[in-house]
């Protein structure tokens, strides 16, 4: 499926059931979710990290609904909340475990027509994310060689970390000038992203689909 009609499809069934109270069909959102993702074969790590993790705001948010009241209506809002959070993380993961990042800014720059500058600048500033966890760890390793221990809420380590940024920016800026790179210009692409007729039946279908069943389980 085209990825900028994929994050769109995600975002439009987030919003949808931000409106709704039916936890049946958060379920079947989470688990349709969680159909594609292992289909993508994460890592065992990854996959228990989108388990665990939600648990902690979904458990609260039940919790604190629950402690209000322990009336019927209450049970059912603290049920919509926990399950809606798990339809929120399996859904989105699902697109961007399904999607690679060079493809989806590919697509919003063809598709969407996103600024040329700021879909390659993400794309740089992605690519520079390794060397970013490299640089900090280089911080780290030689403050401990100056007998200084920088922990993660030390401000010298994100003000070193943000220094280097600066110039590796200063550096990708020049790159992509001496490669051609001019703003605002008219360009060709290697890989051309088209959205084709299968992408806007799935979407369409899919939303179709959503609708039906909050209108089958309302009436129910």
């Amino acid at each position: 499926m085209n990825p900028t009609l994929k994050f769109v499809l995600a975002v439009l069934i987030a919003l949808e059931i931000s409106f709704t109270s039916s936890w049946t069909v958060n379920v079947i959102l989470a688990v349709i979710g969680l159909v594609i993702i292992l289909a993508a074969r994460p890592g065992w790590k990854r996959l228990l990290s989108l388990i665990f993790w939600p648990l902690i705001p979904a458990v609260a948010l039940a919790v604190a609904i629950l402690m209000q009241s322990r009336s019927t209506g209450n049970t059912q809002f603290a049920i919509v909340l926990f399950t809606r959070i798990y339809a929120y993380v399996f859904i989105g993961s699902a697109a961007t475990l399904t999607t690679p990042i060079y493809e989806l800014v590919m697509s919003l720059e063809q598709n969407a027509h996103v600024p040329t500058k700021f879909a390659y600048g993400f794309l740089g500033g992605f690519n520079l994310m390794p060397k970013i966890v490299t640089e900090v760890k280089t911080i780290r390793v030689a403050a401990l060689m100056r007998g200084e221990t920088l922990h993660f809420w030390s401000p010298q380590l994100y003000f070193k970390a943000i220094i280097a940024a600066l110039r590796w920016s200063e550096n990708l800026a020049e790159a992509m000038t001496s490669h051609g790179f001019v703003e605002d210009a008219p360009r060709t692409h290697r890989v051309t992203v088209r959205i084709r007729s299968r992408d806007w039946i799935i979407a369409i279908g899919s939303l179709i689909l959503l609708q039906g069943l909050l209108f089958g389980l309302h009436l129910a």
